[in-house]
């Protein structure tokens, strides 16, 4: 009798958990993670079926507003294995991915498990990060990924991730990445992310800990001895759109303009303009801050600094230091996420203004 697969319904769920406790002693998926994965997730949870009896599920994330996908869970029943089961429901995923206009597949894989790598370096994954102490059971993992859609590779592999402490610390951990690419001794500390924060800070903003203004992060840039350019559509003073106490935006104006008049005695390169040459930045090895909106990715209408570590003729790649979780993301997903040139076009886009912003790094003298 032939294998159907197909996706998951909520009366599979008894199922599912049966084969969940069968094939995993430790980090197993809930009853309740299951069917928020089924009918709430950005995600596909693929089944394979035969005869009434579910012998194996294989669960993909989608990372939104990017061309990130990746493979949370995958399961075999003991009586299913050697059939080749594990590569049918890879190639499904894999589909699936693509369907969404993923070109990434990644996964993690326990380095005590070597079936199960072998399994994925048979079908062309390639392993690029070891995670210590990751399973409830401190047990290692291997990151592993695939690229399924292929074009030329070019990333940057040199530039340090930074994971921001605060809800209100994008600007300093990526300006703390982007710092550490060009100095690679630089220790990333959080007891500097805050100082740059507390430089850089807009005292205000929508909700919350102000942000950093694009004036305030560059200030902190050339402080500490770097090469400087910033790059604008429009002159400020920025982010006062979403305020509206009144004596918050004179505080922020008021922040924005000595922002402004530090600058001028600065040799900070600020141009009011056209948008970035992202492939001639980073060809000249500039470390470009680039201003968002989080609402391409998270639904959350707030400006949030990126780091950008490589562009091709298809994706920009992002250092993103917000890790979160509610998404079932881990930092390794905020790695070199790849996104296509026109979504990250319609991320860099803030506000009614549609407001452009960036701050690029360089090596003094360079």
């Amino acid at each position: 009798m032939s294998t159907v697969f197909r996706l998951a319904q909520v009366d599979d769920l008894p199922a599912l958990l049966a084969l969940e406790l069968h094939c995993f002693t430790t980090d197993r998926l809930t009853r309740r993670s299951f069917q928020w994965m089924i009918t709430r997730a950005h995600a596909r949870l693929l089944v394979a079926e035969r005869a009434g009896q579910l012998l194996g599920y294989a669960l993909v994330l989608f990372h939104r507003g990017t061309s990130l996908a990746r493979l949370y869970s995958i399961a075999i029943a003991s009586e299913a294995r050697g059939e080749g089961l594990g590569k049918q429901l890879l190639q499904r995923i894999e589909a699936a991915a693509l369907e969404h206009d993923c070109a990434y597949l990644r996964l993690e894989v326990r380095t005590d498990n070597p079936a199960a790598i072998a399994l994925y370096e048979r079908n062309g994954y390639r392993r690029f990060a070891l995670i210590q102490d990751y399973y409830e059971d401190h047990a290692d993992a291997l990151r592993l990924e695939k690229r399924i859609l292929q074009h030329r590779d070019s990333r940057n592999s040199h530039v340090p991730y930074y994971r921001q402490t605060t809800d209100f610390t994008c600007g300093p951990a990526c300006l703390l990445m982007a710092m550490g690419a060009l100095q690679p001794q630089r220790a990333l500390q959080r007891r500097e992310e805050l100082q740059l924060w507390r430089e850089a800070t807009t005292v205000f903003m929508t909700s919350g800990h102000g942000g950093c203004s694009p004036q305030g992060l560059a200030l902190a840039a050339w402080r500490r001895g770097f090469r400087v350019h910033l790059q604008l559509s429009m002159a400020g003073p920025l982010f006062l759109d979403g305020v509206r106490d009144a004596h918050k935006k004179d505080v922020m104006r008021l922040v924005h303009e000595e922002f402004t008049a530090q600058l001028h005695d600065t040799d900070v390169a600020e141009v009011v303009g056209p948008t970035l040459d992202l492939p001639r930045v980073i060809a000249a090895g500039g470390q470009p801050l680039v201003l968002i909106s989080s609402y391409r990715l998270t639904r959350s209408k707030s400006p949030h600094w990126v780091l950008v570590t490589d562009c091709d003729e298809d994706f920009v790649y992002l250092h993103d230091p917000d890790v979160d979780h509610s998404q079932h993301r881990q930092p390794m997903d905020c790695q070199h996420v790849p996104v296509s040139h026109g979504e990250f076009d319609k991320m860099c886009r803030f506000g009614r203004g549609k407001l452009r912003a960036a701050v690029v790094l360089y090596v003094r003298n360079a």
